[in-house]
């Protein structure tokens, strides 16, 4: 779904709240860092989409910023493997491959199992209270269809879940790789079926913990990826199909 296709009042209220956030008195590295996210954000919830052209120019109108601000947070995008440069078209959005994305979600199912292996059980009742007052936020935002939100509170979820393990390395690791594939979850992060089975699973982990039930959470944790891996993958091949 494109910016365009939202529906007119909703697409008016992301545009203010984003232009309000982008241009948040701050110093130029903070601004930077804030559009970054929210351009991130529009890549993952998929109204920016793969191959699509970020216009430095457009972009500064739209979030209302400086034109420098804009290129240094494309440069950032570009530097994590969001973006990437096409001769003759500029910074676009990065369209990973089908080997890619199967190989990094390979990858994340290992070190997020890991990491739930490793979180001590019984759980920490202020890790429990953490986790249910972030999906409190996650379950409020998926209800009232704001998948921006949605988006947030599941990053924040998950890094607090990850968190817990006690290994820093390995939770920057889950971090790292996740953030590599986020344009795959284009076709799936603002998906109101999708979100929902999200808000399950994520109650689901929080019940594991609390119970001490070590299989539940892993594997829990292992088929959460799933979805959104299949849905991309899935995209790829019908057009591999059509060509």
């Amino acid at each position: 779904m494109s910016l365009q296709d939202m529906p007119r009042q909703h697409a008016r209220e992301h545009q203010n709240t984003a232009r309000q956030q982008a241009r948040d008195p701050a110093g130029a590295v903070d601004r930077t860092r804030r559009l970054a996210d929210l351009i991130e954000e529009e890549i993952v919830l998929g109204w920016l989409q793969p191959r699509e052209r970020l216009v430095e120019e457009d972009l500064a109108a739209r979030f209302e910023v400086k034109r420098h601000i804009v290129r240094e947070a494309i440069f950032e995008l570009e530097r994590i493997g969001l973006v990437e440069r096409i001769p003759h078209k500029g910074a676009v959005v990065r369209m990973l491959q089908a080997t890619e994305v199967a190989q990094i979600y390979s990858v994340r199912e290992v070190i997020e199992g890991l990491a739930a292996e490793q979180i001590p059980l019984p759980a920490d009742p202020a890790l429990l209270a953490a986790l249910s007052e972030i999906q409190a936020r996650h379950s409020a935002a998926v209800a009232a269809g704001d998948p921006r939100a949605a988006f947030r509170a599941n990053m924040h979820f998950h890094e607090t879940l990850f968190g817990g393990c006690g290994n820093p390395y390995l939770a920057e690791a889950i971090r790292g790789f996740a953030q590599k594939v986020h344009a795959a979850r284009s076709f799936t992060a603002a998906d109101p079926e999708y979100l929902a089975r999200s808000r399950e699973e994520h109650q689901a982990m929080i019940e594991a913990l609390r119970n001490g039930d070590r299989a539940a959470l892993v594997d829990l944790c292992r088929s959460h990826l799933g979805p959104s891996r299949d849905a991309y993958l899935d995209v790829i091949r019908r057009r591999q199909q059509r060509r």
